[in-house]
């Protein structure tokens, strides 16, 4: 197949060549390297790549993926990074309208009158930047001879990949790992990777947040070797029941590249490293693979009595230990997956949210990921700061707003006990919200059937990565894009594949057509408090959840009391949380004074722009707690 400009144009093509999501487990080869945490068989490709910027796709280098391409006249560009904190293009904040407004006319393919596709709207278009990436790497020895695959964790907004001139595939959602095999094509020495970027595809439409909008590789790039016989994906799936006993059953999908026997140990083990589990399963790979250099098997462990366990929750996150080993018929360790999980139950009960059989409050905040130095590329070590503010101030919640996280969050938020609203990459504001009121009649996914898979293959990424997840409480189905067909099908697809968490979505409110067909709560934006006690004093139909409240923009974040006062009166207030975490701001060099300061939206002869509306967290954009801090780390304090 190779690659075509028009599917940036096309709501139904949103990747071609892509390996199917799967969970974000880590895995190594002995368990020397496990025990030690170091895994010989990945390969970051982080670093300085080339790179070339084009305003748009008629001006790019179209040949610039071919074998023998003279890259010489390309700039240098740092991966992961967003390409305009390089300096290229425009630094743009945006919050509920498209960003081309006002400059010119588009519509989502299909809306308005049903059948209009917008052939070229941004293949075509004369505003629709480019980036262009190549990478030279040689592969890596215990990469040599096996399966290599390539994941892209985070690329706005819309990619093509190649691989020694040979076209790999297409990608879109940001904000979820797109993986490429990469087997076929790749050599030990002097390859050459290519990769194209486009700011604005059909996908512009779903991406709709309240942020900047950057585009570019702005996560981590890794290879990954797979060993002969390998996971593919794993969902643990831990019971807590009442009595205080815990079961757990696990589902695997391995792969194997020729005929054998594969033996399965499953252990689990508690905190003081005491076998809670021990269980040895077995399969036959058959040897037939088809189309593919490999076979795939399922294995199920059925669901197994593990006795009294420590439940996880906020105060006390227990996580055990649960280690996969794969052997050959040979007893060869093949290959050894970890993973910490906890044991919890969670259900609606007499219509109230119950964590472990007791009600759940939420003093929650929203968290954008973000850094004053690099936009919404940040590491390890933004998150732990970020950790440290939400435990030392009583915050026991986060929502992430309005995408999935970098994966080491969901990682951190289960070792302390932070429980996560995780949001699916999807928000389509500018499609029926904007400064005259609401118009529905060309929003996106509404019921549109052209539509319907690019948002459901979004809620099925963010499910199939973070599923293992004990922090996550609730699945949400994105944020603002009112209510149809289509965000029913998704509310659908996470009630069928996972009876152990709630799904959360706000915009039934605007449209109460499918109260019954969506969300498990009542979920509402910044509803006063006397808002809120009219719908609990009138026969409510689910537990009410502020998604989002007080917004902390200037001098905000005062009457909480109002809110907190709810807990003790209604069972069926259960919280919300806090708009929001953390401005988004960038640091810049004063032009008059010299000095580094602060800049928000608007302050980019960025246009149009809600400008300060950017600067709306507890937190400065540096991190630096700002005074209404004091009235979160108090109030929260009263209800942990």
């Amino acid at each position: 197949m190779q690659a075509d400009l028009k599917w940036l144009d096309d709501p139904g093509i949103f990747r071609v060549g892509t390996l199917a999501a799967h969970s974000d487990h880590q895995f190594y080869k002995n368990e020397q390297e496990l025990e030690q945490g170091k895994n010989s068989l990945a390969q970051s490709l982080n670093g300085i790549w080339k790179f070339h910027y084009s305003k748009c796709p008629s001006e790019r280098p179209e040949d610039f993926y071919k074998s023998g391409f003279d890259s010489s006249s390309f700039d240098e560009m740092k991966v992961p990074c967003h390409i305009e904190m390089a300096g290229y293009d425009q630094i743009h904040y945006v919050n509920n309208l498209y960003p081309w407004e006002g400059k010119m006319y588009r519509r989502p393919a299909y809306t308005l009158f049903g059948s209009h596709k917008w052939e070229g709207m941004f293949s075509e278009a004369g505003y629709n930047p480019v980036g262009s990436y190549i990478r030279e790497f040689d592969l890596e020895k215990e990469l040599s001879g096996k399966r290599v695959v390539i994941c892209f964790e985070g690329v706005e907004q819309a990619m093509y990949v190649w691989l020694n001139g040979a076209f790999i595939g297409y990608a879109e959602d940001s904000f979820t790992p797109s993986e490429f095999d990469l087997t076929p094509y790749i050599r030990e020495k002097g390859n050459v990777l290519a990769v194209e970027v486009y700011k604005h595809s059909t996908a512009a439409f779903l991406e709709d947040q309240d942020f900047f909008r950057f585009f570019g590789i702005f996560r981590n790039v890794t290879l990954y070797a797979k060993p002969q016989i390998h996971v593919e994906d794993m969902w643990a799936k831990p019971v807590l029941l009442e009595n205080g006993d815990g079961r757990l059953s696990l589902d695997l999908k391995l792969s194997m590249e020729k005929e054998c026997q594969v033996k399965v140990e499953v252990l689990l083990q508690n905190e003081e490293g005491k076998v809670c589990l021990y269980r040895k399963l077995t399969c036959q790979g058959a040897g037939q693979a088809g189309e593919k250099a490999y076979e795939e098997i399922f294995l199920a462990m059925e669901e197994t009595e593990i006795g009294p366990v420590r439940s996880w929750d906020n105060h006390s996150p227990c996580l055990y230990r649960l280690l996969i080993k794969l052997y050959d018929e040979k007893d060869e360790l093949m290959e050894a997956v970890p993973y910490l999980i906890g044991f919890r139950n969670l259900e609606i009960k007499n219509k109230v949210i119950c964590l472990n059989g007791k009600r759940l409050i939420i003093n929650g905040v929203n968290r954008h990921e973000w850094s004053a130095e690099s936009g919404r590329c940040i590491g390890i070590e933004e998150m732990k700061q970020d950790m440290e503010h939400i435990l030392a101030n009583n915050i026991n919640a986060v929502r992430t707003c309005h995408y999935p996280d970098q994966i080491p969050w969901y990682y951190l938020c289960d070792e302390k006990g932070i429980y996560l609203m995780a949001e699916t990459n999807l928000e389509s504001h500018g499609s029926w919200q904007n400064p005259g009121g609401q118009d529905p009649s060309w929003n996106v996914p509404g019921d549109l059937p052209q539509w319907r898979e690019v948002v459901l293959d979004r809620a099925r990424n963010n499910f199939e990565t973070f599923k293992n997840h004990t922090s996550i409480l609730f699945w949400s189905l994105g944020n603002e894009s009112y209510a149809g067909d289509n965000i029913e099908a998704m509310n659908a697809f996470f009630k069928e594949k996972d009876k152990s968490r709630l799904v959360h979505y706000e915009g039934v409110f605007h449209n109460r057509a499918y109260e019954d067909r969506i969300s498990d709560v009542e979920s509402r934006m910044y509803a006063a408090p006397e808002r809120i006690e009219e719908y609990l004093q009138h026969n409510p139909r689910k537990p009410f959840i502020l998604c989002e409240y007080m917004h902390d923009m200037g001098n905000s974040l005062g009457g909480m009391a109002s809110y907190m006062d709810l807990l003790d009166k209604y069972e069926m207030y259960q919280g919300g949380f806090i708009w929001d975490f953390i401005d988004q701001a960038l640091f810049v060099q004063d032009e008059l004074t010299g000095k580094r300061v602060l800049r928000y939206g608007g302050d980019f002869d960025d246009r149009p722009s809600e400008r300060s509306f950017s600067g709306n967290g507890i937190l400065f954009a540096d991190r630096t707690e700002k005074p209404a801090m004091q009235e979160v780390r108090y109030y929260y304090g009263l209800y942990k």
